[in-house]
């Protein structure tokens, strides 16, 4: 019996070179495992002989979530970039508003009473005599606190309620829907007016709890839905069936994708809590003196419009200004978080 040939080619011998001189550019040779070989083009054994892991090519991209996309989105925005360096200039001379001025909001001489701007007082006194660019700086401190507070309680409360209505249903959601359909019904200034009227005391606090009694009915409502639909998704429905327990489902698979409404529509609404209790302040409700308040200083300034338009042009603008950059805010975090405007 001959001897089987051996599966030797003589241009793999040569260095991957056969012998009419044809290089690898020309051809390849193969095994192919059975005791054969097979002729391949050029490309097709450059192919073969590529080292994945060396070869220099990048490897695949780990998957981004909501979160990751959400963030470079903003990243690039330029309102995002403006209204957050805004918030934090207002944030930061809230806690330290030594940084801008070292006098007293309540060291007042009424021989100044009116006056214009003069050297070391660049936006004058009010009736009172007292700086009123003291004033505006120490009066971002009570604004920033009064919304983020307001923020934080109506977000908290809204979202439990909501979420867990919208999770169990049945009894509890029809209670929490007329329920919020009562709050809803209630003015907020009207209630404000009467709420307040009563309370004597002049911290931030009854301001704060007045907007949470009355505002967490809208977020109750988002977070509803949002668990509502995300209580639907098939994610859901396999922890389900692999016997997951209700407060893990909501809390590790239906609260982490139902919270982005939540926090948009919150976003926006801390503008709105400053301008509420500025709007309150002004008719003598919300903070009284000596708190040293945006809105108490435009009341104070009202009646002296035509002749000294200085008193309630500037706490007027910081307070605008500050609005502007909480909706800004929130209409650029809404813009990221929405996949559907992507």
């Amino acid at each position: 019996m001959p001897e089987p040939r051996p599966n030797t080619d003589p241009g793999e011998l040569d260095g991957g070179r056969s012998d009419d001189g044809a290089g690898p550019e020309d051809g390849a040779v193969a095994g192919t495992g059975f005791g054969g070989s097979m002729d391949l083009a050029a490309d097709e054994g450059r192919t073969l002989e590529r080292d994945p892991e060396h070869d220099g090519a990048e490897p695949a991209g780990r998957p981004r979530s909501l979160w990751s996309d959400a963030w470079r989105d903003l990243r690039r925005n330029p309102v995002f970039v403006v209204s957050a360096l805004l918030i934090l200039f207002l944030v930061l001379i809230s806690v330290w508003p030594t940084l801008l001025t070292s006098g007293d909001p309540l060291d007042c001489d009424l021989a100044k009473a009116q006056q214009g701007s003069q050297p070391g007082h660049p936006f004058g006194f009010n009736a009172q005599g007292c700086d009123v660019y003291t004033r505006t700086v120490y009066g971002a401190r009570t604004s920033v606190t009064v919304g983020v507070c307001a923020t934080l309680g109506v977000a908290l409360l809204g979202s439990v309620l909501g979420g867990l209505a919208g999770f169990f249903s049945g009894i509890w959601d029809a209670l929490l829907s007329r329920l919020t359909d009562v709050f809803f019904a209630i003015p907020v200034v009207l209630g404000g007016l009467v709420l307040l009227s009563v309370v004597t005391s002049n911290t931030v606090w009854p301001v704060i709890g007045f907007m949470v009694l009355l505002g967490w009915p809208q977020i109750s409502r988002i977070a509803r839905g949002s668990v509502i639909t995300a209580r639907q998704h098939d994610y859901v429905q396999a922890a389900r069936a692999l016997g997951a327990s209700s407060p893990r489902m909501l809390l590790r698979h239906i609260a982490p994708n139902a919270v982005a409404p939540v926090i948009v529509v919150a976003t926006i609404a801390l503008g709105t809590y400053i301008a509420l209790e500025a709007t309150l302040s002004f008719l003598g409700v919300g903070l009284r003196p000596p708190t040293v308040s945006w809105g108490i200083d435009i009341s104070s300034a009202s009646p002296y419009i035509r002749n000294a338009p200085h008193m309630l042009l500037w706490p007027a603008g910081a307070l605008a200004i500050t609005v502007l950059a909480f909706i800004m805010l929130g209409d650029a975090v809404r813009d990221a978080l929405d996949p559907k405007l992507r």
